[in-house]
């Protein structure tokens, strides 16, 4: 029995710790697969929130609209048959839409209006639910199966057309606020029509008072809604950049790699910045209105065909105003982005050289030759502003003689008998608010077509750069560097710079590049590390080609140290680790160590956390070397370039980088310096004379030296002592 008794509390308690380690993992299991849900949905959530928004606003204002009409006709007396026929004095006869409007705003339409609000609150109490449940209502379920248009990769260049498509819900919300807001626009047509037609022959204060109170529940209407539609179009502009930003910013880093230092760097940045803001401003809403167009010009027509008939007229004007400004000012506009672009370099080489014009009296030069670029710029400015300015003007001034026409002719129409007093100032406030539209979109012209341009612009160079193909990953490197008869251009340049350069490195190797000034080097070793790429021939490591590599792959298993050091605003341990994420502190410090640089490090105001300032402002020429050299050796790459890597050492610093290329050495990586001064050169395998661009020689260090300094056949006695450092060259 005691037995039996022990074996069920062991066997209980075992029972009890499996349950609790089955819940803990059942727990750690559902975190995971929300945390990977919440990642994948993100996106669709929250368009999905947005449709359901946009919907449930809209029914509650009608319901709210509605519900006033109704309780106003309730209140008040506002004329026989209200509001079986409302604002009929506005149409000569309206009588198909009377069943339809008593049935909406009549007196018995109380539970109609009631559904409508009920229906809108569920539809923003449902969005509410879902963003605070991290859920999806039940009519988007299907958003679930529909992946983001960040986890799709379209075709280059069509990656803004693609953006935009996936906010279509909003824009369809968008559109569906215009046309609310221009049906709202009649509010004030018709409130001077019911003044002039209803109140002043009836002198009613009470309907008087209804009125004005409908019309200001109608107005502060109109400016919610207008309020939210500007807000959905700076959404979509942010929802834009969000999803092409980073296309955009690596289109950026990669362009001079392609094209050179040629034009602005930035200007992809800018133009998404220009179409964000146009997406914000009020001219894409003159593009929701101007549907809306025939619309009132109806209305007018309904009034009578001379009121319409004069609208129509100058409808027409005004829209040949725009072609016109249009075909106008499309050449002047490109010709001021480019000589903007020119203006612009001028001033960002100028900033990056102001040690040299400082230094060199070169300011007031560089100065005039902005002023000029600037001047033709300025020019082009003029021209275009005076275009746009002068056909705005026109068509404001023919807007307003237009109105002053409606009046005119209202006014003789009342005269012969054919309309009422009411209908001269509809008219006139309706004509003016159909070509409204038009005055702003020549208003906004400039805008238009700088955007216009910059989405031109944006979608070349997307096409010209497309998105990195993401490989199969290869095994580590661990053997060889091999160059097959490359041949090397600079970006942009249809010229070759480096060519017939063909050798083999094993792992262990060390590598000194050697040859006079504009030989080829700093122009090799940039197609070892693959930032130039090969116009023939191919680099391999370990029998892969370098394009066979993505990218980030690539970087992990290559240290670059270049001829000119640029390191980024930071701390010295985030530039040592390359700004990799969650990077280990052990590997910042090895790779300090190995450099050579750890207590020069560790001597700075605040160690690895110093802030170094843009370009590492904060350190010496020599310490920003050796800093990028420890960059160079994070993590142990397996090749390791170095371009004049002691350019601006002195003895200590030399000593630390002869024993970090030991250190690669002995653990099996391959080392490529290029060197002027030879001391770093005892550390090298093999030597590689460029010349002319090409591979002069190639071998063993002994044998390169022995023909480049060869020993004269003298006798003993008259042996000399000789510099124990001979002169290479150049």
């Amino acid at each position: 029995m005691i037995l039996r008794a022990a074996l069920t509390v062991v066997g209980g308690r075992l029972r009890r710790a499996n349950s609790h380690v089955e819940t803990e993992q059942r727990r750690q299991t559902l975190l995971s697969a929300t945390a990977r849900r919440k990642t994948l949905l993100r996106a669709p959530r929250r368009r999905a929130i947005v449709r359901s928004r946009i919907p449930g606003a809209i029914l509650l204002l009608l319901a709210l609209v509605l519900a006033g009409v109704a309780f106003l006709s309730r209140l008040v007396d506002l004329g026989q048959n209200w509001p079986t026929r409302p604002w009929t004095d506005l149409v000569a006869d309206w009588r198909y839409f009377s069943d339809p409007l008593v049935l909406l705003a009549g007196p018995d339409a109380l539970p109609v209006w009631l559904g409508i609000a009920t229906l809108g609150l569920l539809l923003i109490l449902a969005a509410r639910k879902a963003r605070r449940r991290g859920g999806l209502p039940s009519a988007f379920a299907n958003a679930r199966a529909k992946p983001s248009v960040r986890d799709i990769q379209p075709p280059p260049g069509s990656e803004l057309a693609y953006a935009l498509r996936s906010c279509k819900a909003a824009f369809a919300g968008v559109a569906a606020f215009s046309g609310v807001s221009n049906i709202l626009m009649l509010t004030g047509a018709m409130f001077m029509l019911q003044v002039y037609d209803r109140v002043l022959p009836s002198r009613s204060v009470p309907t008087l008072v209804a009125m004005a109170i409908l019309a200001g529940v109608l107005f502060v209407g109109q400016a919610v809604i207008d309020l939210v539609r500007g807000r959905i179009m700076t959404r979509i502009g942010a929802e834009l950049d969000e999803t092409v930003g980073g296309r955009v910013f690596t289109a950026v880093s990669r362009l001079p790699l392609y094209i050179g230092q040629q034009g602005d760097g930035l200007q992809p940045q800018r133009d998404l910045d220009n179409i964000r803001t146009f997406l914000s401003s009020p001219g894409p809403s003159t593009l929701f209105d101007f549907p809306w167009l025939p619309f009132y010009l109806a209305i007018i027509w309904s009034l009578h065909p001379t009121l319409g008939i004069t609208a129509i007229c100058g409808a027409i004007v005004l829209v040949t105003l725009t072609a016109a400004t249009e075909v106008f000012t499309r050449k002047p506009m490109g010709a001021a982005v480019l000589t903007g672009l020119r203006r612009n370099s001028f001033a960002e080489a100028s900033r990056r050289n102001a040690e040299v014009l400082a230094a060199m009296g070169m300011g007031k030069r560089l100065h005039d030759h902005w002023r000029e670029a600037s001047r033709e710029y300025l020019t082009q400015q003029q021209r275009v502003s005076d275009l746009v300015g002068g056909f705005g003007s026109f068509a404001r001034a023919f807007r307003l003689m237009l109105q002053s026409a409606m009046l005119g002719m209202g006014a003789w129409l009342v005269i012969q008998g054919e309309a009422t007093s009411g209908v001269i100032i509809a008219g006139s406030i309706l004509a003016g608010r159909a070509l409204a539209p038009v005055d702003l979109a020549i208003a906004h012209w400039r805008n238009f077509v700088a955007a216009r341009q910059s989405w031109s612009r944006l979608s070349k160079v997307l096409a010209r750069l497309p998105q990195d193909a993401q490989p199969m990953a290869l095994p580590v490197p661990s053997s060889n560097l091999t160059v097959e008869c490359i041949a090397i251009g600079a970006p942009g340049v249809q010229r070759i710079i480096v060519q017939g350069v063909d050798f083999s490195l094993d792992a262990g190797s060390v590598l000194g590049i050697i040859g006079s000034s504009g030989s080829g080097k700093s122009s090799l070793v940039r197609g070892l590390v693959g930032a130039w790429r090969p116009m023939a021939g191919r680099i391999k490591l370990d029998g892969a080609a370098l394009d066979q590599w993505s990218s980030e792959r690539l970087g992990r298993f290559i240290g670059y140290l270049p001829q000119d050091v640029e390191l980024f605003a930071g701390t010295v341990a985030a530039n040592i680790a390359r700004f990799e994420p969650g990077s280990d502190p052990h590997a910042i410090v090895a790779a300090a160590r190995a450099a050579g640089v750890h207590e020069l490090i560790i001597g700075l105001p605040n160690g690895y956390e110093t802030q170094i300032g843009e370009g590492g402002t904060a350190l010496s020429a020599g310490q920003r070397q050796r800093v990028a050299l420890a960059r160079a050796l994070y993590r142990d790459p397996f090749l390791v370039v170095l371009d004049e890597p002691n350019s601006n050492l002195d003895i200590e610093g030399e000593m630390a980088l002869a024993e970090a290329i030991l250190a690669i050495k002995a653990r099996g990586g391959i080392v490529a310096i290029v060197a002027h001064r030879p001391n770093i050169l005892t550390t090298v395998d093999f030597l590689l004379m460029m010349k002319g661009g090409q591979m002069h020689m190639f071998g063993t260090r002994q044998c390169v030296l022995s023909k480049l300094f060869p020993m004269p056949q003298v006798m003993p006695e008259s042996l000399q002592p000789v510099s124990s450092s001979p002169q290479l060259p150049n």
